[in-house]
Parts: structure tokens; sequence; C-alpha cells
């Protein structure tokens, strides 16, 4: 009989394909990529479970990462910082360890240079819940919709054969939603409702208000005793949460606008040759906590890699690791590098 092979085979090319995509959501997905995402999700059951857990045990190979002071030829994976938990089986992790290690792989390339869909149940598919301390998290739901979470930020998700709805507990987050017209996509904020297909979108959840602004596609905004509210791109509304507060008002922004309201959230900085200076001063673009190289000849050492803008503390970690350098902290807020000792 030849099913077993066969049946190993399908599932190996499965976890390896869910790998790929983990990676890519990562790195940020174009329109074309959301898309395939979103038929490979639908052409098989066990691609979302094969996603959801090449998620988990990617979290669980950066908790590992953080106990270990080497991780030899492995790239370092707290460039990609630390991820929101999902959670899932622990047993495939010793299963799944081999096939992340090969994707971490992939995952960065880092050169130097000296100066010379789900199945039909009505029980929910996903339930997530995290709370974060970082600048910036990055969550990857099963149906390959991400979550971008601002400091503090906590959300509980619960998917179903005919919904996908997030319920915002506190903070602000930002929405990238995958395509599904069978199952809308809905985020819940204070009693607030923002109904959405396939879209970006921001919420913000204030003690007395919710926010919420649409960089991509078009919303659904209800809340209770209120006419619902359509927002396009461009477009953001606050609503009230008492029954006394104003009516929302829809307001039209500028490009620069919504780049200054979604400021919080991380970039991925890619570099190609670049001295050690030119990488320095770009996280220090974007970052209160400033980093200063001493020896300018470890400022002239030329790097090929990406980078998560917002974390700091992962570039000066691959400095001291991987390129013998000594990392000085001067008061809270600045970081000197130094050739080490």
């Amino acid at each position: 009989m030849n099913s077993g092979p066969t049946n190993s085979r399908s599932r190996e090319e499965i976890e390896r394909t869910a790998a790929e995509w983990v990676l890519r959501r990562d790195r940020g997905l174009t329109a074309t990529e959301q898309d395939e995402l979103s038929q490979w999700l639908a052409a098989d059951s066990r691609h979302g479970e094969a996603l959801a857990l090449q998620r988990w045990g990617w979290d669980e190979l950066d908790r590992l990462a953080g106990l270990q002071t080497s991780l030899g030829a492995v790239p370092d994976p707290d460039l990609f910082a630390s991820r929101a938990k999902m959670r899932a089986r622990r047993w495939w992790w010793l299963a799944a360890t081999s096939s992340l290690l090969a994707a971490a792989g992939v995952a960065l390339l880092i050169t130097t240079r000296s100066p010379q869909a789900g199945p039909e149940q009505a029980a929910p598919l996903v339930a997530v819940s995290t709370v974060l301390a970082a600048p910036c998290e990055r969550l990857t739901l099963e149906d390959g919709s991400v979550v971008d979470l601002n400091r503090g930020a906590s959300v509980e998700a619960i998917y179903s054969a005919t919904e996908r709805r997030v319920r915002l507990v506190r903070g602000e987050a930002n929405f990238t939603v995958a395509k599904d017209a069978v199952r809308p996509f809905v985020v819940s904020a204070g009693g607030v409702d923002v109904r959405a297909v396939g879209t970006v979108f921001n919420v913000r959840l204030e003690p007395a208000a919710v926010e919420v602004v649409v960089s991509e596609g078009r919303v659904n905004v209800d809340a209770p005793a209120r006419a619902a509210t359509s927002l396009a791109v461009g477009q953001s509304t606050v609503v009230a949460l008492t029954a006394a507060g104003a009516p929302p008002q829809i307001a039209t922004l500028s490009a620069d606008e919504i780049a200054a309201r979604l400021a919080w959230q991380p970039r991925l900085l890619d570099f190609t040759d670049a001295a050690l200076t030119e990488i320095v001063a770009e996280f220090n673009r974007r970052n209160p906590v400033q980093l200063s190289v001493v020896d300018p000849v470890l400022g002239a050492v030329r790097l090929s890699a990406t980078f998560r803008s917002d974390n700091v503390e992962g570039f000066v970690h691959l400095m001291e690791s991987d390129f013998g350098m000594r990392a000085e902290w001067r008061g809270e807020r600045e970081i000197m590098l130094r050739r080490a000792k």
C-alpha cells in the first residue's frame, strides 16, 4: 500500500508551505500574495491548522532562543521580535522544530564586509488571548489575517464557520484582514463593532470613545443606539461610548495624517551593503533609545540585512554576539557600541 508515504509527503509539504507563509506574513504580503494565501487556506481544512501550528512553533523558537547565548549558524531570531502567543498543542513542537529551523535559515540573510479556510463547525476554531508589553507585537490569525498591537494592547479572537470576531480588550491595534466573503471579519471594542471583509484598518479603544481609521478598503461601524457608519479608505471616525456622547462624525485624512496616526507600527528595515553607521542612524530616527558607534572602524562595517525597526535590543544583541562589539548603557536612553576587549 502506498497511502502511508503519500500522506506523509502531503503533510510535510503542507507544513513546509505553512512555514513559508508564516515568514512571508512577517515581512508583509502584497495584495496578490494575500489572495494566494486566502486561496491556499480555502483549498484544504488542514492548511489553516498547519499555519496556526507553525506560528506557535516559531513563537517557541523565539522563547528558546532567549535561553541560549548563541544559536550558531542559525540567524538570530531576536531580529523578528517575540510574537504574540497562540494556544496550541505542545506535543507538536518536537515534530515541528526541524522544519522551523530550516525555515529560519531563509528568514534572514545577513552578510558582512569589512572596511574592505476552516472546517464547517459552529464551535470556535481559534481562541487567542494576549497581553503585551513590547512596543508592538504581530499576531497572525488562523485565516492569515494579521493583527499589529500597540504597547499594552490585548485582543481575544473567536472564529466560527460564519464569522471571524476579534475583541479588542484594551489599547490599539491595526488589522490587515484576509479576504473571506463567507465569514465577515468583525472587531468589537467597547460595544462598537467594526465589520470588514478584506481591508486594513486601525482601532483605538479609549475610556470614553473608540477611534477607527481606514487605510485600505472599507468598513462599517455599528454602535448601540446609533446608525451604522460606513468608512472608506482615508477616513476616520470617533464613536463615543456613552449615550450622551455626540454622534459619530466622519473625517477625511491625508496620507501624511494617516501615517502619523499609525507611526507606532514597526517597519521592516532593509539594508544592502550599508555601513553600520547608516543602520544605526535609521534605528535612531525611529526609536527613543539612541545608538552610537564609538569606533569609526566598526562604524564602517557593512551589512546586508533586514531588521524590525522597533527591535533595538535584538539588533544590539546581534552586534555583541556575532560582530565582536560590546554595548554600554549611558543613562536610560543611550547605548554605546564599542569593540569588545
